[in-house]
């Protein structure tokens, strides 16, 4: 006998999925830092970094290297001097392959002419029409080398000028822009006079430092000669471009100066100027020609770029006096007297800070 049928079973209900778990709200994107904030971040580890990879090639010279660092993050030309095989040019190559900057090198020599530099308009034809095209010369650059800048006479050394001062060339009356960032940095012989023709001082006023370059102490130079004697040094890796030391320049002139150091920095100027109210009597006996307007303006910018270099973010009166010799001793102008007396300007300079800290 076969068993009863089994009742209808109700139809299984569907699985019911599990509900999905809500997607939490996105969270908020950081706001992209300003630029100058980047920039500052950038240069702060920037000096270990650029001192690393110069030591690839340059022994020593800490101060030098200092200095013209400064005057390339403060956006100033730099006058160096030096005797010959102190390895001038090879710092300044050095500085163009490490911030990857156009770079050109100039010898300057008795027939150097302008236009040599500058560039020059030349006469272009394609078969139905002739025309004049301006051809850029070798300053059209972000880095120019000026090698031995008194080789030459006043007349190519004032095509610099321009230059310098407006950033700009001027040719057969059409202006044209030079490259930005743009630094000339000139190397001069201090010891030998023949044949040279000292620069004027309303050039000499155009360079930012003058920094002087010496003789490396015994140890350094035995480095020296080991490393040029021996096998090829690394290369230099570029760390920057051309947009970072523009955003360099810009943060450089945000960095705050109080006031008196400001005035400390007028009258330090000031105090070279002879025959004026509290001049010091050392400074009358010895000095022509004090500095202009144009030297503090030097030392407080300079002192901007120092201070962020070392780490600080305001100036102090250490930044000041530290960059008073390579700002000051291209523009106080010694006397026959003083010369005669063997009397150097980096003395007169020191010795001036040091009547300037006791008053």
């Amino acid at each position: 006998m076969l068993p009863p049928p089994l009742p209808p079973q109700p139809p299984a209900e569907p699985e019911k999925l599990a509900e999905p778990m809500p997607t939490p709200p996105p969270e908020p994107s950081a706001p992209p830092l300003p630029p100058e904030v980047l920039a500052h971040q950038k240069l702060m580890a920037a000096r270990p970094r650029i001192e690393a990879e110069l030591a690839k090639v340059i022994v020593g010279q800490a101060d030098v290297i200092e200095q013209i660092l400064v005057a390339l993050f403060a956006g100033g030309h730099c006058l160096i001097t030096g005797a010959p095989g102190l390895a001038k040019t090879l710092l300044v190559k050095s500085i163009a392959r490490v911030f990857d900057l156009g770079f050109q090198r100039i010898q300057f020599t008795p027939d150097l002419m302008p236009a040599d530099i500058t560039g020059t308009e030349i006469l272009q034809s394609d078969g139905a029409t002739r025309r004049m095209e301006f051809i850029p010369g070798p300053i059209f650059t972000h880095l120019l080398l000026a090698d031995e800048i008194n080789r030459t006479p006043p007349k190519t050394q004032a095509a610099l000028l321009e230059a310098m001062q407006e950033h700009q060339v001027t040719a057969a009356g059409r202006r044209h822009a030079l490259p930005r960032p743009f630094f000339v940095l000139a190397t001069q012989n201090p010891i030998e006079m023949e044949g040279t023709y000292p620069l004027p001082e309303a050039q000499l006023d155009r360079f930012l430092f003058n920094v002087v370059v010496d003789y490396l102490p015994e140890p350094d130079e035995v480095r020296v000669i080991q490393r040029t004697t021996g096998a090829p040094p690394e290369p230099i890796e570029a760390l920057f471009n051309g947009e970072d030391v523009l955003a360099f320049h810009a943060l450089v002139r945000q960095v705050p100066v109080s006031e008196d150091l400001v005035r400390h920095a007028v009258r330090l100027a000031a105090a070279t100027r002879p025959r004026r109210e509290g001049t010091p009597d050392f400074i009358n006996e010895a000095v022509t020609w004090g500095a202009g307007t144009r030297a503090p303006q030097c030392l407080v910018l300079g002192a901007k770029a120092r201070a962020l270099l070392h780490g600080r973010s305001h100036v102090t009166r250490e930044d000041l006096h530290a960059l008073a010799l390579p700002v000051l001793r291209h523009r106080v102008l010694l006397n026959y007297r003083a010369e005669a007396d063997g009397l150097r300007i980096d003395d007169l300079v020191r010795r001036l800070l040091q009547s300037v800290e006791a008053s």
